[in-house]
Order: C-alpha cells, then sequence, then structure tokens
C-alpha cells in the first residue's frame, strides 16, 4: 500500500494492490461488527403522524441490520353503541379491516419501499395484547413504538398502550416520543 501527498491541502492519495485486499476486507468486516441480531422489527401503527415517526426511525435500523419490518394495525375491539342501538359489528370489522389493508399497503410502497423487506398484518383485539402476540408469533427482536407524549386524560387512553407494550413484549421496546431530542438525521442533506 502507498500513500502519496496530492496537491490539494488536506488529502492524500492511495494506491492499493491485490495483495492488500486481504487487510482491507478484514478492517471493513470488524467496522460493521456488532452484538446486536436483529433481523425482524414490529412497528405498531395507529396512521398518526407519530405512529408514522416511530416507522421513521425502524427504517433505518432495518437498513443497518438487515432486518425486515412487520407493521401492525390493531382494529379496536370496543365499538360505539349507534344511535338506534343496533350496529353491525361484522360489517363494520370488515370496512375496518379493508382500510387497514390499503393504508399498510400504501405506507409499505411509499415509506419503506422495496429495499427493505416488509409485512402488515391487520388484527383486531386489545392492543397490547395483539402486539405482544403478533412479537412472538413473528419472532420480532425489536419493537418501535410511540407514544403521544400527552399529559392527563389522552396520556391515560393513549400512553397506556405503549406502557403496557413494554411491560408485556417479549423482546426489547424503543418508545418514540411526538417531541423529543431527535438523533434521527435527513440523510439526504
Amino acid at each position: 500500500m502507498k500513500i502519496k501527498p496530492t496537491k490539494k491541502a488536506g488529502r492524500v492519495a492511495m494506491e492499493i494492490s491485490r495483495r492488500d485486499e486481504p487487510m482491507l476486507m478484514k478492517s471493513a468486516e470488524e467496522a460493521v461488527r456488532t452484538p446486536f441480531a436483529i433481523k425482524k422489527i414490529l412497528v405498531p401503527v395507529d396512521f398518526s403522524d407519530c405512529s408514522k415517526k416511530a416507522l421513521d426511525y425502524a427504517i433505518p435500523f432495518a437498513r443497518q441490520f438487515g432486518a425486515s419490518i412487520a407493521l401492525l394495525y390493531v382494529i379496536p375491539v370496543n365499538y360505539p353503541v349507534g344511535e338506534f342501538g343496533m350496529v353491525d359489528v361484522a360489517f363494520m370489522e370488515k370496512e375496518l379491516r379493508e382500510g387497514g389493508e390499503k393504508q399498510l399497503t400504501e405506507l409499505r410502497t411509499k415509506q419503506i419501499g422495496a429495499d427493505v423487506p416488509s409485512a402488515g398484518f391487520v388484527r383486531v383485539g386489545r392492543a397490547v395484547t395483539e402486539i405482544a402476540d403478533v412479537a412472538r408469533r413473528e419472532n420480532a427482536d425489536l419493537i418501535i413504538i410511540s407514544t403521544h407524549g400527552h399529559t392527563g386524560l389522552k396520556h391515560v387512553l393513549l400512553g397506556i398502550v405503549t406502557e403496557n407494550v413494554v411491560r408485556y413484549a417479549p423482546c426489547p421496546v424503543l418508545v418514540v416520543r411526538e417531541h423529543e431530542h431527535e438523533f434521527l438525521k435527513n440523510l439526504t442533506e
């Protein structure tokens, strides 16, 4: 290997030969070695901006570790009773499921893209139970979930899901807050 100065100040030119390649390859492999074996990341979404922010965090994690992303949308089971007392629950679930599947497909196409493997799941039930169950069934190595960062009643209703996912998840959970110290940078800048 030869290193020579260039005409531009502070720059050098490096010449390598075939016999230098094993040394360079070994250095490159050591640089990317990590103790984390993340193969599948579960991202529960409700299609809010905050849950999309959690997906914004999941995509670079997936790229860095060569992992896939599993998106999960949970349809709640507590349906409001109609004005006249009758609600066609089967029809409502069908409509919510189809709408959820369509939105998951859009997220996978527009936000994740083709360079990160992904799958979408729609489940009906209690959010915490379904998130933990899908994490187990899909062998998720990490859950990246958002919390809305509200106080008072909204915190009780929205933050309780995230809090309980942290308690009952079968794997580590990264919680992304709506307003926080950002460590996610835009790589296109």
